[in-house]
């Protein structure tokens, strides 16, 4: 054979591997990529595994599903649910994850913000009486942890001890105070779909 043609031959060799190795012949080595963007989606709770009730002492079957109610006359709707209270009852993370915000507004009074661990999720304690000793922006905290205590600052009206809490799927880039509210009632109560 001559050298052209050994050329010609090693081309043919080459492009016979090089095609094989894109062919699959049995499982695939790792998840598909259906499986990897599946992956990548945070769940909240399943019907397992639901967030914790956010105030100590509160029974699932305490909660009322307040979400979605007229507000300030009809002006706003409530995107969070009310858990009613007694002042000064320790406020737990319903989930785990890292206190992104503690913030004092006219409407919520004393507040803090949870992200959960993959950023997907926000967790919005209002109302507060309170923070927990020691707690601070950027720190990591577990479920269960206190946070706070029940109060009745911000537009609560005083005496109307509660804690307002509220859930808001999160998109890469968004801020404490953005996301899309999601009803957390089903989520708590332990009736509802995964998110």
């Amino acid at each position: 054979m001559t050298k052209l043609g050994w050329t010609i031959l090693t081309l043919i060799v080459l492009a016979a591997l090089g095609f094989g190795s894109m062919l699959s012949f049995g499982p695939a080595a790792g998840p598909s990529p259906v499986e990897r963007v599946r992956a990548r989606i945070e769940p909240v709770a399943t019907r397992d595994a639901p967030l914790l009730v956010p105030v100590a002492g509160v029974e699932r079957t305490a909660l009322t599903d307040t979400w979605g109610q007229s507000r300030a006359g009809g002006t706003r709707v409530h995107e969070a649910i009310d858990i009613i209270a007694p002042g000064g009852a320790p406020v737990v993370a319903a989930a785990g994850g890292m206190v992104e915000k503690l913030f004092q507004s006219g409407n919520g009074g004393i507040t803090v913000y949870v992200r959960s661990p993959r950023r997907g999720w926000s967790y919005y304690y209002a109302h507060l009486s309170g923070y927990a000793p020691g707690l601070r922006e950027g720190q990591r905290i577990a479920a269960g942890m206190t946070i706070g205590y029940v109060g009745d600052t911000g537009n609560a009206g005083a005496g109307n001890t509660h804690l307002h809490f509220g859930v808001s799927r999160m998109r890469a880039g968004q801020r404490w105070w953005q996301g899309e509210p999601v009803n957390p009632y089903p989520l708590l109560a332990g009736n509802g779909a995964g998110r």
